[in-house]
């Protein structure tokens, strides 16, 4: 089929959808819903068999839905209707829920069920429930929706239900001197990632993000009790919570922020309360962003960064934990990352807020570089990513390092740095990924996400396993290779006095760095409007050639 993607945004849905989609033989070309004209020239250019809407902000046009068969991703179960689904689910504390593809029509979310697939809540954040959850779900009801589209035979209905309001601020205004730990907990989750809860800290207006419960903390309810690698803990009526990141307040009507130049995007707690935290107790743990344990000969580093995203902070942390797991007793270094996200590399929120944003570049790129270099230097055991979470740019670097790569099936790779304003990249990307692939220039040049199955191909991923069993079957592995650490070592060892005899490790560095400097300090601006259009979240324009296959002149995917 020829089916038009219509998206606000190429978003880790859309990207899901998208790869597997094409991999069972479908034509696909994508469409950011900038504005009607825009949708009905795309939809007259490509003439798509199907339009698949998979993550929309406003209706879609009755002029388009009239005249071409139009399906809607809803993260609700079948009869859920309105903007706001997983939200709602999320603070009422819905124990089941699922994802409905729906026609579109008049009425939202009220067209006939063409498909539909459901799961359990996890207590997790809103865009860890989308990323994961919902994702699966979502390609399980439109896998499920084309085979009933193309039987011929399939008759949908619609299902009675009723709709339910946009989400406000006020549904989930923290009553700090009445609410439980698990209903604030609630409260700050339904609206992370966006749009947050709105809150006071400090005398501070912002929007909250990234909460976890805090033990061994109490204190009177709302009061800033400590400061942990750059999170608040609160204290509730029953504990306290840990907060790690906050978005200072702009109005929603005028998009003015409270005080001119003030950064209005997420960033760590205590770069948003500045000097306001300076009198609060600093504790040594608590946040723990990384964590270290060992299960006999096997050591497991976990790095759970918000997002994704390493700070120079970040960074020097783990590289200093990835030193003192190597004087450890172990044969197996395995780094797990996150659950969410393995790595995405540059903590580009951070590099925004800075004065000097070249210069902080600068600095993150050369502290993500140290991270790097410790792993590839970890010559006494063997090296394993283990990639439950999507990676993206530096972050997908950072596991090539490892002697090898085992990645959960169904995450995306972007394994490219283009899309922010033509980046070089570094992270010693032109040292590992020839070792790996063959087709290194052709995956450096490309901008389109890759999976797992792809990934493989090329060289990427060793290993894949599947989602439900995979910490089982990764230790399970690894328990096996652990027998033979030895001679794996020994042949490590070997290969790394070899590549360095050819080719001394730090001259990859700066080669490398020598073509950062540009992206950072020259005359193009690229990198800087990127990254602050990134950061910003700026609607997009246009789409990109590269997605907009019906805009291409020759018809076939661009690359750039």
């Amino acid at each position: 089929m020829k089916i038009l993607i219509l998206t606000h945004a190429f978003n880790s849905l859309t990207q899901r959808l998208h790869l597997e989609l094409i991999q069972r033989g479908h034509t696909l070309s994508v469409e950011f819903d900038i504005n009607d004209s825009v949708t009905s020239e795309a939809v007259a250019l490509f003439q798509p068999d199907l339009i698949l809407a998979t993550f929309l902000k406003r209706a879609i046009p009755e002029t388009i839905w009239q005249q071409n068969r139009c399906f809607i991703v809803h993260p609700g179960p079948p009869g859920d209707q309105g903007p706001s689904a997983l939200d709602w689910a999320i603070l009422d504390g819905a124990t089941k829920w699922g994802v409905t593809v729906l026609q579109a029509e008049a009425e939202m979310d009220a067209g006939p069920v063409w498909g539909s697939a459901h799961f359990p809540m996890r207590d997790a954040t809103k865009s860890s429930l989308y990323r994961r959850e919902v994702t699966e779900a979502a390609l399980a009801a439109v896998l499920q929706a084309l085979e009933r589209l193309t039987s011929g035979t399939f008759e949908p209905k619609r299902i009675p239900g009723h709709m339910r309001p946009l989400m406000r601020q006020a549904d989930r205004q923290i009553d700090w001197q009445h609410d439980t730990t698990k209903m604030i907990l609630r409260k700050i989750r339904s609206a992370d990632g966006q749009p947050g809860v709105l809150d006071s800290i400090l005398g501070q207006p912002c929007y909250l993000y990234d909460a976890y419960p805090a033990v061994g903390y109490s204190g009177n309810p709302g009061k800033i009790l400590a400061t942990c690698h750059g999170a608040i803990c609160r204290a509730t009526t029953d504990n306290a919570i840990w907060i790690g990141h906050l978005r200072p307040y702009r109005d929603v009507e005028t998009h003015t922020p409270p005080t001119a130049g003030q950064a209005t995007f997420k960033l760590p707690a205590d770069k948003v309360l500045a000097d306001a935290v300076n009198e609060i107790p600093q504790a040594e743990s608590g946040y723990n962003e990384i964590r270290y344990r060992e299960a006999g000969l096997i050591g497991y580093l976990y790095f759970p960064f918000y997002n994704g995203a390493m700070s120079v902070r970040q960074c020097h942390a783990l590289r200093d934990t990835i030193i003192e797991a190597r004087k450890r007793p172990t044969r197996i270094l395995c780094l797990m990352g996150g659950k969410e996200f393995w790595s995405n590399g540059l903590n580009l929120n951070v590099i925004e807020a800075h004065a000097r944003p070249a210069e902080a570049s600068w600095e993150n790129i050369n502290a993500m570089n140290d991270v790097v270099r410790e792993l590839i230097l970890t010559t006494d055991k063997v090296t394993v990513a283990a990639m439950q979470g999507n990676a993206g740019a530096g972050g997908v670097f950072l596991a090539l390092a490892a002697d090898k790569v085992i990645a959960r099936d169904g995450i995306i790779l972007n394994p490219h740095y283009k899309n922010m304003g033509n980046l070089y990249g570094s992270e010693y990307w032109t040292y590992l990924l020839p070792q790996r692939s063959k087709t290194g220039a052709a995956i450096m040049n490309r901008r389109l996400p890759i999976g797992v199955p792809e990934a493989r191909e090329a060289g990427l991923v060793d290993i894949a396993l599947a989602s439900e069993t995979f910490e089982f079957e990764l230790h399970t592995l690894l328990a096996e290779w652990a027998l033979t650490a030895p001679d794996r070592i020994a042949k490590k060892q070997n290969r790394r006095q070899q590549d360095e005899a050819h080719k001394p490790l730090e001259r990859y560095r700066e080669e490398e760095l020598e073509q950062m400097k540009l992206n950072f300090f020259g005359f193009d601006p690229s990198y800087h409007v990127a990254r602050y259009y990134f950061v910003h979240k700026t609607c997009h324009s246009r789409t990109p050639p590269y997605l907009a296959l019906h805009r291409s002149k020759s018809g076939s995917k661009a690359e750039s």
